[in-house]
């Protein structure tokens, strides 16, 4: 068997959270590092809603976090319920939001990204960009062990070669496909969310003035109810530095069933009375979309995460959790591509790249809070799909809203009992069924 030549220690495939992650702890650990990314520049495909759990990523970078292009820390945390008419809303804020240990950040990907990739850079690792990975390449023994770009029947087909490939190439990944460690086809349209995203310029006075943050802080807002044509689904707005992002973000399954298109009930949304007025004056100066993998736990456990000469991390193994009060993804690919790292340069050290070489990255992915995070959440995605169509249909919306309509209008007529304005609101909806539904939402969560 001819002994190849290896063009690096590691090829990453992808530069985004996890990718640039991996390269970075690499590169480190003193391991040459390619990092192949499709955009024109790292970030350029990345969207997020987005905020960023800060935690992992400080374990990474450490100090050198405090000089990231961070957006805003979240320092509130709003949950509302609409309907046709109204919406109601919970504001949590504390100073414990404050702290670093809890911190967390809304940000951009393009400019993120692009710190990251200096990062890594600055440690020696290569970067390429505007080149996506068209195939892997196998050696006799079976083992993967290089990748391809450009394409052979024009002449453009480029091969490199390196002890271990990383695939960090974010969801719906083809290449994960052809290394073998999933046997699905195609993820579930349950499992995949689609998700467009509005970035609407507005100052940072502006912000600060409608939203109630002071300079450099922000809020995180969650909408749920009339939103998605009856269909699950759901809404985030992120105040950035000097603009708002806005992303709803629907299931595939829900979409095919459904007569609004996600760009609809995204126009929809910011044309309603209670938002129009945080817009009023903006510029959009961003609009994308991307695939968001919402299968959980249940999506991992159809995913190896290693094989002969090659591991997977971040979005294309399934790492993502929406709780329906947050969404989590960032921050479980941050240290997905950490833990990779590490098993990957231990394989390298010891000179066993074989998919039980490497399985020390499994092993350390499964004691992380990663998975135990995920395991947590693992039933909420059925729940959601099942169980919430008193949400998605407005039941539950119209009830809080009228009873807290009732609560507050006060015209001349006479008060009557709290328990007289409320109760026929509840039966109206029943009382054991939103019983049932309460108990099955605390099992699932």
């Amino acid at each position: 068997m001819a002994e190849i030549e290896y063009d690096f220690d590691v090829i990453v495939v992808g530069g985004g959270m996890s990718g640039l992650v991996a390269a970075y702890e690499l590169a480190k650990a003193e391991k040459s590092v390619l990092v192949m990314e499709r955009g024109e520049y790292c970030g350029a495909k990345n969207m997020t809603g987005g905020r960023v759990y800060a935690h992992s990523l400080r374990k990474v970078f450490g100090d050198a976090l405090d000089e990231a292009p961070f957006q805003r820390k979240i320092v509130h945390e709003k949950l509302s319920l609409m309907n046709k008419d109204g919406l109601f809303t919970l504001d949590t804020t504390t100073p414990e939001f404050r702290e670093q240990k809890n911190e967390s950040y809304s940000i951009l990907r393009a400019p993120f990204d692009q710190w990251m990739a200096e990062q890594c850079e600055d440690m020696g690792v290569e970067i390429m960009c505007g080149m996506p990975v068209e195939d892997l390449l196998k050696g006799e023994d079976g083992f993967i062990n290089g990748i391809a770009v450009g394409k052979e029947e024009d002449g453009t087909r480029e091969e490199m070669h390196a002890k271990v490939i990383m695939l960090c190439d974010g969801a719906n990944s083809l290449l994960i496909q052809k290394a073998g460690l999933t046997d699905q086809a195609a993820p579930s349209t349950h499992e995949m969310a689609v998700g467009a995203k509005e970035v609407i310029e507005l100052g940072a006075d502006v912000i600060e003035d409608r939203f109630g943050v002071a300079p450099g802080e922000g809020t995180a807002w969650m909408f749920a109810g009339e939103l998605t044509d009856g269909k699950p689904g759901g809404l985030a707005l992120y105040t950035n530095e000097d603009s708002v992002s806005i992303c709803m973000v629907v299931p595939i399954a829900g979409l095919i069933e459904s007569n609004v298109p996600v760009y609809q009930q995204l126009e929809n949304f910011k044309n309603r009375e209670e938002i129009k007025p945080l817009l009023k004056g903006g510029k959009t100066v961003e609009y994308s979309g991307h695939m968001v993998p919402e299968g959980g736990y249940n999506m991992l456990q159809r995913h190896k995460l290693v094989g002969n000469g090659v591991v997977a991390c971040g979005d294309n193994v399934g790492l993502c959790i929406n709780s329906g009060y947050s969404v989590r993804g960032m921050d479980l690919a941050v240290t997905s591509g950490q833990l990779a790292a590490e098993a990957v340069s231990k394989a390298i050290d010891n000179d066993d790249f074989s998919a039980a070489g490497l399985g020390s990255y499994k092993t350390a992915l499964d004691a992380s809070y990663v998975v135990k995070d995920l395991k947590n959440f693992q039933k909420f995605p059925e729940f959601m799909d099942n169980d919430l169509g008193m949400l998605w249909d407005n039941t539950l919306s119209d009830m809080v809203l009228n009873i807290f309509k009732k609560l507050y209008i006060v015209d001349g007529t006479g008060e009557i009992p709290v328990k007289q304005k409320i109760m026929p609101l509840v039966k109206e909806v029943g009382i054991f069924k939103i019983a049932k539904l309460a108990m099955k939402g605390m099992k699932a969560l």
